[in-house]
């Protein structure tokens, strides 16, 4: 045990203290307006989300930058092992970036990138590119590994099955959270979208997920075919129209073991794991609470849904 893992572990123990939880992610969904939701946020951490424009998709992309601002500053009190895992948990912000940038190399506006300091990967060098095939090229040549192809799509999945991979591999703690996650991702893509992953994509999916489960052809044979791992994650989804609310369980699962996680003794990754999962669930309630909120009510059963 080093001193670095002692500050890290004290950090990460301390910011996840003061999340909103389920009972104040309930009130924020209960507002009359964002408007007043957003108001509502003004003594928590997230207090600088009330400042941007009354209008759910700005409100929610605040939300991701709180959060992503709160995994910088739990990086900066890391050892090395300790970024590590951290660049690692936090590799949704990279994929946002890189497909905001194909949707801007295709013409269409696009938000502010993330700011992803330390926590980046290969940001820098696919910021530079210029087209589909460059983006491919940079994530060929870094530990992202080829997507697979070139459209926004297949560059998409590949890194977010690439993700996966790398925490199934690297951070045991985290690796049921992935299976899991890729049980979801691949029954989307593959029954809702019928755009199932091909070439290296599907070969990062068959190293969480076994090759029987990925060549299934029915909703129904790739739940049966899924490891343990990953099956709970699809348990109550007996259909694909029901995927939505399994990701809402996902979550309430990655929140329900980060918690014991930061709660265990020891210095070491462990508790940081469980800060970033804590952290991470904190903000995805608060942007489905925001949503709702947007909605004046009208989206408030499907918000008590996801929280079952």
């Amino acid at each position: 045990m080093g001193a670095g893992w002692v500050a890290g572990v004290t950090r990460a123990r301390s910011m996840a203290v003061g999340r909103l939880g389920p009972d104040g992610a309930r009130e924020l969904a209960a507002s009359a307006t964002l408007t007043e939701a957003l108001r509502a946020l003004a003594n928590t951490r997230y207090r600088k989300v009330r400042e941007t424009e009354a209008e759910a998709a700005a409100a929610g992309r605040a939300v991701s930058a709180a959060l992503l601002w709160q995994l910088r500053v739990l990086a900066g009190w890391q050892p090395r092992a300790g970024v590590a895992a951290l660049r690692r948990l936090a590799a949704g912000f990279e994929i946002a970036n890189t497909r905001d940038h194909l949707r801007a190399l295709a013409g269409e506006p696009r938000p502010a990138p993330y700011r992803l300091g330390a926590l980046a990967t290969a940001w820098p060098r696919l910021a530079r590119t210029s087209d589909a095939r460059g983006v491919r090229a940079v994530l060929t040549a870094s530990p992202w590994g080829d997507p697979g192809g070139e459209s926004a799509a297949a560059v998409l999945t590949g890194m977010r099955l690439s993700a996966a991979a790398g925490v199934v591999a690297d951070l045991p703690q985290a690796a049921r959270w992935a299976a899991g996650d890729t049980a979801l991702l691949l029954a989307r893509e593959s029954y809702l979208l019928d755009r199932p992953p091909t070439g290296r994509a599907a070969g990062y999916a068959e190293r969480i997920l076994g090759r029987s489960a990925v060549q299934a052809v029915s909703y129904d044979d790739f739940r049966a075919r899924l490891p343990s791992a990953a099956r709970w994650a699809l348990k109550d989804a007996v259909r694909p129209a029901e995927l939505w609310r399994a990701e809402g369980r996902w979550w309430a699962a990655v929140e329900r073991d980060g918690l014991e996680m930061l709660h265990k003794a020891d210095f070491g990754v462990t508790p940081v794991v469980g800060a970033v999962a804590v952290l991470s669930a904190d903000a995805w309630r608060l942007r489905a609470a925001l949503l709702a909120a947007a909605h004046e009510g009208r989206a408030r059963e499907a918000f008590d849904d996801l929280l079952e």
